[in-house]
């Protein structure tokens, strides 16, 4: 007669997540400090999790902390543990809290009007607004860190509903001593040869690069950027030029970066501007607001600028 198999193992998930924070850092010391824990301690954890997953998981070297075989295997379903977890304490908490909503924006982007529009209407909901990567908008919202965002394509629009809220065209940002610098006007055929940043994401490089050329030919290499900051140094330094959406953010961004210009670039298309929530959401504050966004965020000031008239004007237009 066979022994009846072992119960599954009960995973504490604080172990998980130690092992998954040591798994990226790849070192006990570095992980311990990320955790505000002691090595002692941490390593307690893990030989803890490595009891009741009945396998060892990292293994030290001399030149840091590895990945065992069974590492391997076990460190992307931990992740996938940790995620699901997250979700299901968020969406638990947006069903017990129904008057509770997070707008989610990117860089040079306005969501205000929209946002106190929506507060104005609803005093007793919780409207909150929080800052994100040009990145993060569909794991933002997938993950129910926010339940809007106003971001700007190309991102995956997979199990998302998507709004164009309004275009901007599209100009070069060079360093102020560029031979572009102070014309009217460039074309692609202007930058043929110049460098461009790059993003680790293909449909970005592919947008923001224009890459590959209407003409077939890949875009001009450049440096690698994770953030606009960064961007915008290289630029200043004469490393790259970039295409950049003619938003308020940039057009007056020359007023504070005197080493930088714009120059209006011709025969591309422009940037979307989009408002992005999950698709099949029912909440009446997240239906609310589209709404409010697609009447007062319509670009140059979003509400407040040119071609959209002032604040109260714009308000006037959202029906009740």
């Amino acid at each position: 007669m066979t022994d009846p198999p072992s119960p599954p193992a009960d995973l504490d998930l604080r172990l998980v997540r130690c092992f998954t924070v040591v798994a990226e850092h790849r070192h006990f010391g570095r992980a311990a400090t990320a955790l505000h824990v002691t090595q002692s301690s941490l390593s307690r954890q893990i030989r803890r999790l490595e009891a009741d997953v009945g396998a060892r998981l990292l293994d030290r070297t001399p030149r840091g902390t590895a990945l065992t075989e069974a590492g391997e295997v076990f460190l992307p379903l931990a992740t996938a543990v940790l995620r699901s977890s997250e979700q299901a304490a968020s969406r638990a908490r947006a069903a017990a809290e129904p008057s509770r909503i997070t707008v989610g924006y990117i860089a040079n982007t306005i969501v205000t009007p929209a946002v106190r529009e929506l507060r104005r209407r609803h005093p007793d909901a919780d409207v909150r607004s929080l800052h994100l990567a040009w990145h993060e908008a569909r794991p933002a919202l997938l993950d129910h860190r926010v339940d809007a965002v106003v971001t700007r394509l190309p991102f995956s629009t997979a199990g998302l509903h998507v709004t164009v809220l309004y275009d901007e065209p599209r100009m070069l940002l060079v360093p102020i001593d560029h031979r572009l610098a102070g014309r009217a006007s460039a074309t692609l055929d202007d930058i043929a040869d110049e460098p461009l940043p790059r993003g680790t994401d293909p449909d970005w490089n592919a947008f923001w690069r224009i890459d590959p050329r209407p003409d077939g030919r890949p875009a001009p290499g450049g440096p690698l950027v994770d953030s606009v900051e960064e961007k915008i140094e290289l630029i200043a330094a004469g490393q790259a030029v970039a295409i950049v959406p003619a938003g308020a953010g940039f057009t007056g961004l020359t007023g504070f970066r005197p080493d930088l210009a714009v120059v209006p670039l011709e025969g591309v298309e422009p940037s979307h501007v989009v408002l992005a929530t999950r698709a099949g959401e029912r909440s009446r504050l997240v239906a609310a607001f589209r709404k409010y966004a697609e009447a007062l965020l319509t670009g140059s000031g979003a509400g407040t600028g040119a071609g959209a008239g002032s604040g109260a004007e714009a308000a006037s237009r959202v029906e009740d």
